[in-house]
C-alpha cells in the first residue's frame, strides 16, 4: 500500500506548485528523506515515486505538477518548506 503525499512549494505570491510523491509519504520517513533536498531540487523532479535522502526516484516522463493558490492537501500528507526546513502541515488546522 502506498502512502501518497504532496510537497507544496511557493512559486509566486498566490502560487503553490504541488509535487506528487507516490511511496512512503508518512512523516517519520519523509521529513528525514526531504532534509537534504532544496525546494529547487523538488521542483525539478516534477513527479516523484519515492523521496530518499540519497536520491529522488522520479517518474519518467513526469507529469506537470498542479499549481494552486495555496497549499492544499489532496492525499495523506502535505509538506512545505518553512523557515529553511521541511515541515508537515494540515491546511485544515494550521
Amino acid at each position: 500500500m502506498s502512502t501518497r503525499a504532496q510537497i507544496a512549494i511557493q512559486t509566486g505570491p498566490d502560487e503553490w506548485t504541488h509535487i506528487y510523491c507516490h511511496y512512503d509519504g508518512y512523516p517519520s520517513h519523509m521529513l528525514l528523506a526531504l532534509a537534504p533536498w532544496t525546494p529547487q531540487d523538488i521542483l525539478a523532479a516534477k513527479e516523484i515515486r519515492q523521496v530518499r535522502a540519497d536520491v529522488l526516484d522520479c517518474f519518467d516522463p513526469p507529469r506537470e505538477p498542479p499549481i494552486l493558490q495555496q497549499p492544499t492537501r489532496e492525499f495523506c500528507h502535505l509538506y512545505v518548506w518553512q523557515d529553511g526546513a521541511w515541515v508537515e502541515v494540515n491546511p485544515d488546522t494550521d
